[in-house]
């Protein structure tokens, strides 16, 4: 059996999208989660002399080295390259996001097409990778059967991030969400995640209760994959890539829930979106409409499969 090494520091974002490709591959991968030390943390992965001596704990990486490595995030570029080194050639590297060092020190780069790497080397999706499959949102159905069915239609499941170094979330902010989102003629399915904030997400919860309303508040299992599963439509905040790439694989309307805030990257990814038909910005009311669901993870796998058994890394 082809064993499996996820590589990140520790971001539960691009973590997901590690851990997604390997399982649409039909692997169990084992998760490693590095922090560098000093003066590597810095300089990685610009600056290549380290090797394995710049994890902070790098007995959690030795020997003996997995058949497919993937890995994600700034500080998991020097290791990496490191294990790649170490197995002679026999570990198959994959980096998820730009390592903003040379594509060609890897088998293989996956950037979302918002990313301007381009390469040989360098498959180009449409979006973030993910563990969404409609396999676990049926599963997630059954597993909450029910929990909604109190909600009149349309169903809307409401996907709250928050701060980033490209956008914030200010309390004043947060009630304006409050207003507009309970002026909506739908069943809401909201939920907030820890870059919300406190406060923001205090306000939200007491201002988005009631009948019409399941507010997850982060106790018991997460209703996440369920509430895609019984969706109508999706409101997403603009500050992830990945919730708006992981709603995009269900096929729904898709609305953008503006944050204070931007970049030119999240820019181009939100314009990319509108141009295809698959999100619209959100001003206060619910229509419906189709486009082709992402299908990345499971295009990425199939590539990253087809690379391995050609070069006789791939073992059943």
């Amino acid at each position: 059996m082809t064993s499996c090494w996820v590589l990140t520091d520790g971001k539960a974002g691009t973590e997901n999208q590690c851990i997604g490709l390997a399982e649409a591959m039909g692997l169990s991968p084992v998760i490693k989660r590095v922090s560098l030390a000093a003066p590597w943390k810095s300089v990685s992965p610009y600056l290549r002399l380290a090797g394995l001596s710049c994890v902070r704990e790098k007995d959690c990486l030795s020997p003996p080295w997995p058949d497919l490595l993937v890995a994600s995030g700034r500080q998991s570029v020097e290791p990496a390259l490191a294990i790649k080194q170490a197995s002679c050639g026999k570990t198959f590297l994959v980096q998820v996001q730009d390592p903003h060092v040379s594509a060609k020190r890897f088998d293989l780069v996956i950037v979302p097409r918002h990313d301007r790497l381009r390469g040989e080397n360098v498959m180009v999706t449409r979006g973030a990778l993910c563990r969404i499959t409609k396999g676990k949102l049926e599963s997630a159905a059954r597993a909450f059967s029910g929990r909604f069915d109190h909600l009149p239609h349309p169903r809307v499941a409401v996907l709250i991030g928050g701060a980033s170094s490209a956008y914030r979330l200010p309390v004043a902010l947060a009630e304006k969400m409050v207003q507009d989102l309970s002026a909506l003629p739908a069943g809401l399915m909201v939920t907030a995640s820890r870059r919300t904030g406190g406060e923001q997400a205090e306000i939200l919860r007491r201002g988005l209760s009631g009948k019409n309303v399941c507010f997850w508040d982060g106790t018991g299992d997460n209703p996440y994959f369920a509430m895609l599963a019984a969706a109508d439509a999706i409101l997403v905040t603009s500050d992830s890539a990945s919730m708006a790439s992981e709603a995009a694989t269900t096929g729904k309307p898709i609305y953008i829930l503006s944050l204070e805030g931007g970049s030119k990257k999240f820019g181009r990814f939100h314009a990319l979106m509108e141009m295809d038909g698959v999100s619209r910005p959100f001003a206060g009311k619910i229509e419906n409409w189709n486009y082709t669901p992402f299908s990345d993870t499971a295009d990425a796998a199939t590539r990253v499969k087809g690379m391995m058994m050609e070069r006789k890394l791939w073992h059943e």
